[in-house]
């Protein structure tokens, strides 16, 4: 579902990002091939020097189909930034790829905090981010980050992944699971 960001997969992910329903969204915008390549490049050297975590999302088959970021890491906390092809757009794929980066991030990288920023004009990202249970808006609990954001003008809702939150709701999906499959089993 993940893998480490890798030259290789430039060019499929170019025509993807570069697509008008996605591109505005992409915080790490290429206007060329090339320019994409030196982006990729530099991103794996900033997660070398521990500034981000990137990964790759794949489909089923493993062909590469956007990215999953976490940027401006500090203090344990970090941005989420994620971007799908928009031929993959409600296939499914967006929900795992979550999981799958907070898992690690949170279990093995150490990160406490996600944050999201989100366009207020982008609905389809909120709508994703409200639909996890695990995420909070955090416009007014985190005021200062908040402002900082929209200082130039009222632009992002902020959003945030707690570790404990996170780590509560796995907690609860296992136990239910564990609750159904032992229904099934008397």
């Amino acid at each position: 579902m993940l893998k480490k960001r890798d030259l290789q997969d430039c060019h499929v992910l170019f025509e993807l990002m570069t697509h008008p329903d996605v591109f505005p969204f992409v915080r790490q915008k290429a206007s060329s091939y090339d320019e994409f390549v030196f982006i990729t490049k530099q991103t794996i050297e900033a997660e070398e020097r521990g500034e981000l975590i990137s990964r790759t999302i794949l489909d089923d088959w493993g062909a590469p189909i956007g990215t999953i970021n976490l940027f401006d890491i500090q203090d344990g906390a970090g941005f989420l930034g994620t971007w799908i092809g928009k031929p993959y757009h409600g296939k499914g794929y967006n929900s795992p790829a979550k999981d799958a980066f907070f898992e690690e991030l949170f279990y093995e990288k150490e990160i406490e905090t996600i944050f999201m920023r989100i366009r207020k004009e982008n609905i389809r990202s909120i709508k994703a981010a409200e639909k996890l249970p695990y995420a909070v808006k955090a416009n007014e609990t985190r005021s200062s980050i908040y402002e900082q954001l929209n200082a130039g003008g009222d632009i992002y809702d902020l959003y945030e992944i707690p570790k404990d939150q996170y780590t509560l709701y796995l907690r609860r999906t296992q136990a239910q699971n564990e609750d159904g499959s032992q229904l099934l089993e008397a």
